[in-house]
């Protein structure tokens, strides 16, 4: 299957020329790239990589609701407009979380019987790497959107990361289903009264319990899941950080790093937050991908890369499936699913 994936090359922290050179390795590697961006700073690409000259970025706007509305020639706007227009088949941001998140939900819309859309990141901890969500796009939820947010990561963990049946859990303040807010508590029994043969629900987790391997799927709003996902990062860094400087404050350490680096090398590529490209935007009528604005070329050709796996997989059509089979669509009654309209994401900081 023939993937292209629409790329917003603006906004990364290294400039579009090394977005560039991503898409590069992902176009050596079979998937068809239309890149966004500015094309003096994006200069000569690869074979397999078409740009399309946008230099307008709204990635660090303050209000990126109003900016996407009103900047339709910006490059996150037309990349996103490539894909509702079919003209590629999922979107991969190289900025801001809160234009993507706006120019999704204003060109591409959402699924079908979808609340809201939630944004997954699988978390990479060794031994058990599990995918947390929501890590920014809604500050508040109500209980059907937690609901539809499990359906949503246990599909992305089928699809991307080949989990067979995924476990599913809830992040809490206790590990009894009595534990929690009353949103929290009130999406448990929901799921409780019935997931299908999709994934397996494994009740409550604790915060301690986030790299236990309990689940392989952790469901929590938008604030929380933020959070915790960048208390994740700084204490990684720091480890990282903590056994570079121990293994070079003597010589003696110096000798035992040597022997050690070939094995720190491999822990620190798990647990390279590149590695899994980004955060992907679930709960649109197609798959979008945020990387974060610091990443290299290899963090967003693995964006890129699994994009299109998720397209190949069709992630979007199982979600729709899943969510199917265990009763949790949106039926009727307010607006329609899709309208930008509906009081629904909270539009995160530009560096969530």
């Amino acid at each position: 299957m023939s993937v292209t994936v629409a790329v917003d090359a603006n906004g990364a922290d290294l400039g579009p020329a090394e977005v560039a050179a991503g898409a590069a390795i992902a176009a050596a590697l079979g998937v068809k790239v239309l890149l966004f961006g500015d094309a003096e700073q994006i200069g000569e690409v690869a074979a397999g990589i078409e740009v399309v000259s946008a230099p307008l970025s709204i990635a660090k706007e303050a209000d990126p609701a109003r900016a996407a509305r009103s900047n339709p020639e910006a490059s996150i706007v037309q990349a996103a407009r490539a894909v509702a227009e079919g003209e590629a088949d999922a979107l991969v941001s190289a900025g801001a979380t809160g234009a993507t998140l706006a120019a999704g939900l204003f060109e591409i819309k959402r699924a079908r019987g979808i609340y809201r859309p939630a944004l997954a990141t699988p978390v990479p901890i060794p031994g058990s790497p599990v995918t947390l969500l929501d890590v920014g796009a809604n500050v508040e939820v109500r209980s059907e959107h937690l609901v539809q947010f499990a359906f949503m990561g246990a599909a992305l963990a089928t699809t991307v990361l080949g989990q067979e049946r995924p476990r599913v859990a809830l992040l809490s303040n206790g590990s009894e289903a009595s534990r929690g807010t009353a949103v929290v508590i009130e999406a448990g029994q929901q799921l409780l009264a019935g997931t299908g043969s999709t994934f397996d629900f494994v009740g409550n987790i604790e915060g301690n319990d986030l790299a236990a391997g309990i689940a392989d799927v952790i469901v929590t709003d938008g604030f929380t899941g933020n959070v915790a996902l960048k208390v994740m990062e700084g204490i990684s860094q720091a480890v990282v950080g903590g056994i570079r400087d121990a293994a070079t404050s003597s010589a003696r350490a110096k000798l035992g790093g040597a022997l050690l680096r070939p094995a720190l090398r491999g822990f620190r590529d798990e647990i390279d937050p590149e590695g899994p490209g980004g955060a992907y935007m679930l709960g649109l009528r197609r798959l979008a991908v945020v990387s974060h604005g610091r990443f290299t070329r290899y963090g967003f050709s693995q964006a890129i890369l699994l994009a299109a796996r998720a397209v190949s997989g069709d992630l979007v059509g199982r979600t729709e499936a899943m969510l199917e089979a265990g009763g949790a669509l949106r039926r009727s009654g307010g607006l329609e699913a899709g309208s930008p309209s509906e009081g629904a994401a909270s539009f995160p900081p530009d560096d969530s």
